[in-house]
């Protein structure tokens, strides 16, 4: 029975698989919303502040899922692994090389391209990452420092989410005079990368009762979108899509969470990060 179940539900086309176990989704999400960010503030980035995004990103996901699948071999126990973190360990030897190219080709963008400027100010939010990164992997076991493994990922889903959204945000908002409209999507940018994480946690652990918490998060992420692009759209009306997008991409995640039942773990977690593509209409229009 539970067999005839899984075969009933749906699996993602083979592209949108791919895209995800290769880990190409964290860098498409990011320079798309780079390149929004920027579409919003009304600025041109240069060509290399796109690529090192997608290139930092790449090398990034694909160390966490090496890592996370390495040290569930060291345990002997990969059962709690996910369908992303089996691909890598099996084509360990490819993805590692292409995970220290990735890091070598976005250190030669910030060597020879990055002004002497903004390597200063993102140097900040490189050493903010590796710390999190080190410690998310040095933590190890159920509890850090007395405090509860649930309580260590709420943190984590914002630490991802602010840091997410500033190596994304932080292009655009550099090169422009800030206004209360960006601010207001940077703010809704966050929310919306920590409520990617909450949802992908719950569906992956299984929790009817945080399930349902993701739905409410994202029907209220997406009231709170509809309503500020409504008051932005008179003076800001570039902000004003943005917002718009952001909360359209909300709208989907709760739709997603109602159908969960009805797709694959694979297909589920591969949609989570399509649905954060929605500002595509607007830098390509």
């Amino acid at each position: 029975m539970i067999l005839q179940t899984l075969r009933r539900r749906r699996d993602a086309p083979t592209l949108l698989r791919l895209w995800h176990l290769t880990s190409l989704d964290a860098p498409t999400v990011a320079v798309v919303w780079a390149l929004g960010f920027a579409w919003a503030a009304g600025v041109r980035l240069p060509v290399w502040i796109p690529a090192l995004l997608a290139l930092a990103a790449w090398a990034v996901y694909i160390g966490d899922r090496l890592l996370d699948a390495r040290a569930a071999r060291m345990a002997g126990d990969v059962s709690g692994l996910e369908e992303r973190h089996l691909f890598h360990d099996r084509h360990r030897r490819v993805m590692t090389p292409l995970a220290v190219a990735a890091a070598l080709g976005a250190a030669a963008i910030v060597v020879t391209l990055m002004p002497s400027a903004a390597r200063e100010r993102d140097s900040v939010l490189a050493v903010a990452a590796l710390a999190y990164f080190t410690r998310v992997h040095s933590a190890g076991g159920e509890t850090a420092g007395g405090v509860s493994a649930k309580f260590v990922f709420a943190k984590k889903e914002m630490l991802v989410g602010v840091l997410f959204t500033a190596a994304c945000g932080l292009p655009a908002l550099s090169r422009a005079e800030v206004s209360g409209g960006q601010l207001t999507v940077t703010i809704l940018f966050a929310l919306l990368a920590w409520l990617n994480c909450f949802a992908i946690d719950r569906w992956e652990s299984g929790d009817d009762v945080g399930s349902r918490h993701v739905f409410a998060a994202a029907c209220g992420l997406a009231l709170v979108g509809l309503v500020t692009a409504a008051v932005l759209v008179g003076a800001e009306w570039r902000c004003a899509a943005l917002v718009l997008a952001g909360a359209t991409s909300a709208l989907l995640l709760a739709m997603l969470d109602r159908r969960r039942g009805s797709m694959t773990p694979l297909a589920l977690r591969s949609a989570a990060d399509l649905v954060l593509l929605t500002p595509l209409v607007l830098i390509f229009k």
